[in-house]
C-alpha cells in the first residue's frame, strides 16, 4: 500500500460537504488523508474540523498553498476564485482539482493549461461527468458506431437557482457558469471540439433573494445555446435558474443517422440511458448500474492518477474549450452573432479505465 496522497483543501461550503464524503472514504481506505484546510468564514472552518479532527485549519489560502507537507489541494472556492488560487497552486508544484469552471476568464484559463502542459502535477477539473459509468458505457457505444454518425443532439439542466450566495448572481457566476457548463462539457466529450456558437443568454430575474435578503441579479440566470461542431453536425443546451421541474426529459439526447441514445436523469447524476437502433427497431433500456456514483469522483480520480501515475482522463484543454464556448454564448446574444471557437482538446482517452475501474471498487468494497 502507497503512502496517502496528503491533501489540502481552500473552499469549505456547501460543495466541500460532498466531497467531504468521499474524502472520508479514501481516508478510510488509506489513499488519502486530509492536512489542512481554509475558509475565510469561522464557522466553515468549524464545522470542517469536526468532520476531520486530524486536519489543520490554515489561516490563509497562501498557508494552504505553501504547505511542504502537501501533495494536492482542491479550490471548492467561489467560481471568480478558481483561475486564480488553482494556478498559485500550480505553481507552489500541487496536483490540483478545481471546481468549475476552471477559471472565469479566458486569460487565467489559458495560464493553467499552459502550467499544465510545462509539469508533470496533475490538473483535474470539475464537473467531472465525463468519470461516471453511464457516460462511459455511451461513449464505448457512440465510438462503437451503435447509432451512427450523429447529426443532432440535445442537453438539458436547471433549477429554479440557490438562495445562499450571492455571488451566483453577480458578474462571474450565473447559470451557464454554474450549470450550463455540465451540458457543454457532456456534449464536447461525446462530439469533439466546437466550432460556432449562437445564443439567447439573458437575466429573466431581476431580482432574488439570498440568505433572506433581496438582491439585484447581474449575471445570466437563463439560456438557450446553439453549438456546432461542424460538419453538420448541431447540439443545443437549454439552461437556467428558471425552470422549476422537468419531468422524463433526458439529461443528453444523441441523434445518430442509424439510431438515438439519450442519458436519463441529469448529467451529474445519471439514471441509466436507452438506445435506439434502427437495425433493431425498438428502445432497449439500460439500467443505472452506479446510481450512488457521486459527481465528486474527480477527487477520487485524482488520488487514483497520482497514486499509478497516469495522466488524467478529463483534460484541462476541454474545460479550457468549454469555458471559451460558455463566453462566446454571452457574447453572441449580447452582439446578436454568430462566434467562432478558436480552442480545441484532444479526445477523452479511456485507455486507461480498467484502473480506475479497480480503483473505483476498492475504494467501495474498503468503505462498507
Amino acid at each position: 500500500m502507497s503512502d496517502p496522497v496528503r491533501i489540502g483543501i481552500i473552499g469549505l461550503g456547501r460543495v466541500f460537504e460532498r466531497y467531504a464524503i468521499i474524502l472520508d472514504e479514501l481516508q478510510r481506505a488509506g489513499r488519502a488523508q486530509l492536512v489542512s484546510m481554509f475558509d475565510p468564514q469561522p464557522e466553515r472552518c468549524g464545522h470542517a474540523q469536526g468532520l476531520f479532527p486530524g486536519a489543520v485549519v490554515s489561516d490563509s489560502a497562501d498557508d494552504v498553498i505553501a504547505n511542504e507537507g502537501i501533495d494536492a489541494i482542491a479550490i471548492l472556492t467561489s467560481m471568480n476564485e478558481h483561475g486564480q488560487l488553482a494556478a498559485a497552486a500550480y505553481r507552489a508544484g500541487k496536483h490540483v482539482l478545481v471546481e468549475k469552471p476552471m477559471a472565469t476568464s479566458l486569460d487565467e484559463a489559458a495560464e493553467l493549461v499552459r502550467l499544465s502542459q510545462s509539469s508533470d502535477r496533475l490538473l483535474v477539473c470539475a464537473p467531472h461527468v465525463l468519470l461516471s459509468p453511464t457516460y462511459r458505457q455511451m461513449h464505448e457505444r457512440l465510438v462503437a458506431g451503435e447509432i451512427g454518425d450523429v447529426k443532432l443532439a440535445r442537453a438539458l439542466y436547471g433549477w429554479a437557482g440557490p438562495w445562499w450566495g450571492e455571488w451566483f448572481y453577480q458578474p462571474g457566476g450565473g447559470a451557464l457558469f454554474d450549470l450550463g457548463v455540465y451540458n457543454v462539457t457532456s456534449l464536447c466529450g461525446f462530439l469533439g471540439s466546437v466550432k460556432r456558437v449562437t445564443a439567447l443568454v439573458g437575466t429573466a430575474i431581476k431580482t432574488r433573494p439570498v440568505n433572506g435578503t433581496p438582491m439585484p441579479v447581474t449575471a445570466d440566470d437563463n439560456a438557450h445555446v446553439l453549438l456546432d461542431f461542424g460538419d453538420e453536425v448541431y447540439g443545443s443546451v437549454t439552461t437556467g435558474f428558471t425552470i422549476q421541474k422537468y419531468g422524463r426529459a433526458p439529461a443528453i439526447e444523441l441523434y445518430g443517422l442509424e439510431g438515438s441514445m439519450n442519458m436519463l436523469g441529469d448529467d451529474w447524476a445519471p439514471r441509466g440511458f436507452e438506445l435506439w437502433r434502427s437495425s433493431v427497431g425498438h428502445w432497449e433500456i439500460h439500467e443505472e448500474k452506479a446510481p450512488d456514483w457521486p459527481w465528486t469522483d474527480g477527487l477520487n480520480h485524482l488520488v487514483s492518477c497520482i497514486e499509478r501515475g497516469m495522466p488524467s482522463l478529463t483534460r484541462p484543454e476541454q474545460s479550457y474549450h468549454v469555458l471559451e464556448v460558455m463566453l462566446a454564448a454571452m457574447t453572441s446574444s449580447a452582439e446578436g452573432r454568430a462566434i467562432d471557437i478558436d480552442s480545441t482538446f484532444p479526445a477523452p482517452d479511456y485507455s486507461h479505465i480498467g484502473a480506475f475501474v479497480m480503483d473505483e471498487r476498492r475504494l467501495h468494497d474498503t468503505s462498507t
